[in-house]
């Protein structure tokens, strides 16, 4: 017999994706959040962002050479794509010295202690973010002025972000309908100019990326729309019952962290559940924490912290909703015959 008969392993059909497309498209959806970012914030942003993703690149390939002992794999992208994250969630005057912290916490701690790509439990960039923010709260929540810093850096003109002016109203006595006349207007939130992290600027700008992450199908709608389906529904039903103390859902998507959360963060792949239904499930609790945190808790904004509870509760999720096998399960029964 001339032919063989050859048997491998499974996969038989590859479907042509790989860790280092996604991983680029994922920065390519990026790219207009970022640009949106220097054209609000100008050199700082430039600076946070180039410094944070050299940092994480950099964190990563002499951790895997000199104490893992492995080839660096920092040519895949994920690297790079922590360091964007990680510099979305900053302010743009924050110095750079506490980036390159946050940088060697997200790597260090957040990914290699655990071995790496794919098997970190909670997202690198948001472990190395809530580090900086318990560690330094005073420059972690410093924030500079759209247009009127754009040629500075660290001394750049500061103002508060509307979750901010919300939370501090509140606790001051003051009313919604009164604060929201310090809000720039639902247009301004849409297009960025206001105060905030890079990745809080242009819901527009992140909505673009995010369609382009669906349209190849690097992520999936579960995730983005049970996140941002369940911040709609609570605060909605939390505005319907007190409007003078509980903002309208518009609001609290196109503040804080939720479009930057939902599509770019909640969706990571080594911390997100494997099943459908497990998406939709860990979407939800992240938009129901992240509800719980702005309306009832001391800090303004929940998005960091609601994702990575959620990240622990990833292996549990995918226990108890497994995706479906392929193929079938065959049943063996007793068959009883009559004489």
């Amino acid at each position: 017999m001339n032919q063989k008969l050859v048997i491998s392993p499974s996969p038989h059909i590859h479907s042509g994706d790989s860790i280092p497309a996604n991983m680029y498209g994922v920065i390519i959806a990026l790219l207009p959040a970022l640009a949106t970012s220097v054209w609000l914030f100008g050199v700082g942003a430039l600076i946070v962002t180039f410094t944070s993703v050299a940092a994480c690149v950099f964190f990563e390939w002499i951790i895997q050479k000199y104490l893992l002992k492995v080839t660096p794999s920092i040519t895949d992208g994920s690297a790079i794509v922590t360091g964007l994250l990680l510099a979305f969630n900053l302010p743009t005057n924050i110095p750079i010295g506490l980036i390159i912290i946050g940088a060697a916490v997200a790597i260090g701690i957040g990914k290699m202690s655990f071995g790496g790509l794919g098997n970190n439990p909670f997202n690198p960039a948001l472990v190395g973010r809530v580090f900086l923010l318990i560690s330094y709260p005073v420059q972690m929540t410093t924030w500079p002025t759209p247009f009127a810093s754009r040629l500075q850096y660290i001394d750049a003109q500061t103002g508060a972000t509307p979750l901010s002016v919300i939370k501090e109203g509140l606790s001051n006595g003051q009313t919604i309908p009164e604060l929201m006349e310090r809000i720039p207007s639902y247009l301004d939130l849409f297009l960025g100019k206001t105060g905030g992290s890079a990745g809080e600027m242009a819901a527009l700008a992140l909505l673009i990326g995010g369609v382009y992450l669906l349209w190849k199908r690097i992520i999936t709608w579960h995730i983005p729309v049970s996140v941002i389906g369940s911040v709609v529904i609570f605060t909605g039903i939390l505005h319907l019952a007190n409007p003078s103390t509980f903002a309208d859902p518009l609001f609290h998507i196109l503040t804080g962290g939720i479009m930057l959360g939902a599509f770019f963060m909640a969706t990571d792949y080594a911390t997100s559940p494997m099943s459908n239904k497990g998406m939709l499930l860990y979407g939800a609790g992240i938009g129901i924490i992240t509800v719980l945190i702005r309306c009832f808790g001391s800090y303004p904004e929940g998005v960091s912290f609601a994702i990575l509870i959620m990240n622990g509760f990833t292996p549990l999720i995918n226990r108890y909703m497994k995706p479906k096998r392929f193929g079938e399960t065959i049943k063996t029964a007793r068959v009883q015959t009559s004489k």
